[in-house]
């Protein structure tokens, strides 16, 4: 059969992902050729790195200087730090200075230093890496660590926005000791050591602020030392600039993806059935601070090596043939199903999620 020609009736699945490939990719050209700077992918890239790190920076000391609102600064740093993932994204799938260590790793490590709350790019490559040859299935570390197949509930909620909380509520769930040290020592190794600083600091700032609160509330406000208060202005201070954005680009990046993905019952290999277009406007907030992941990364699960602003620009044509060849769109059953496609027993859902956050 021609699968070019055939209706979508008359496809296999393969044939499918082979026909939506085929569109994208044209699009692709389509673009390049219409705007030919589009071809100078390392420059593009190594740009929109400069762009974002210099949108943080300058953000940040506009904060510090008394020139910009703490709620404006956070979400600035927000979406810059949100183009960082997309660039860090592209780059596991070596899309910049592919030939060029030095470039290539330079990026990486920025990526990580303007994300502290991920874990090590350089592990996380071989784990998105392995993503897809087993998206959907319990052997995806990747989609199951931001709760990809969890049952909705208060403890999903509290992992999906919090990478070290994620690892912890895993370590209490695990069955025996060893498999619990396990986790431990994974979750330090993945997560040392900007993680580690980002999310000690993070609840540092949190459980300040809150035993203010409550002494206040009850009258009796607590006399901290001078080197206390003088460590936590610089805590309060990185809570608006890196960490605060990071924790709320990590909830609506995971929020996103977890819920895009299917998990379960997915046929091995069939790219159709992995993810959906998740963007009903109801989830703009969420997506402004994850570039738009819910609409355009399931493209990339068909045009693997298109960096992440083609795959916007293709969105429209993308979204098309997705539809015409059977990828859901906007499928709001899958909060109900623990993402699953089809409905499932309560008790067959799936409870081991792998043992690290790690975006």
């Amino acid at each position: 059969m021609d699968g070019t020609s055939a209706s979508p009736q008359q496809m296999n699945a393969q044939q499918r992902s082979a026909k939506i490939r085929e569109v994208v990719l044209a699009e692709g050209v389509r673009l390049r050729q219409r705007h030919p700077w589009l071809l100078h992918q390392d420059a593009l890239g190594a740009g929109i790195l400069a762009f974002a790190l210099l949108g943080m920076l300058g953000s940040a000391a506009l904060y510090i200087t008394g020139h910009m609102a703490w709620w404006v600064c956070l979400l600035l740093n927000a979406f810059f730090a949100s183009l960082t993932h997309e660039l860090e994204h592209d780059l596991i799938h070596s899309m910049y200075f592919r030939k060029q260590r030095v470039p290539h790793n330079l990026m990486m490590g920025l990526v990580w230093l303007a994300r502290p709350s991920t874990i090590n790019p350089w592990i996380r490559r071989h784990l998105h890496l392995n993503h897809h040859k087993v998206s959907g299935t319990e052997t995806d570390m990747e989609e199951r660590a931001i709760t990809n197949g969890e049952p909705w509930g208060f403890a999903r909620l509290l992992m999906v926005g919090d990478n070290v909380m994620s690892a912890f509520i895993r370590m209490l769930r695990a069955k025996t000791w060893s498999h619990k040290l396990k986790i431990l020592k994974r979750s330090l190794l993945v997560y040392a050591p900007l993680a580690l600083l980002h999310w000690g600091a993070w609840y540092v700032f949190l459980g300040f602020h809150a035993a203010n609160g409550i002494a206040s509330l009850l009258g009796a406000p607590i006399a901290w030392s001078a080197s206390t208060l003088e460590v936590m202005q610089v805590i309060d201070i990185a809570a608006v600039v890196i960490i605060g954005p990071n924790v709320l680009r990590t909830f609506c990046l995971h929020f996103v993806s977890s819920n895009m993905h299917y998990y379960g019952d997915v046929e091995p290999g069939n790219v159709i059935q992995q993810t959906q277009v998740l963007n009903p406007w109801w989830m703009w907030p969420l997506q402004a601070f994850c570039f738009n992941f819910g609409s355009t990364h399931g493209i990339h699960h068909f045009v693997v090596k298109e960096p992440f602003y083609i795959r916007q620009m293709t969105a429209r044509v993308a979204h098309k043939v997705m539809a015409e060849m059977g990828v859901r769109f906007n499928d709001f059953g899958t909060f109900a199903r623990a993402n699953r496609r089809e409905p499932q027993a309560r008790a067959t859902a799936g409870l081991n999620p792998a043992e690290t956050a790690m975006r």
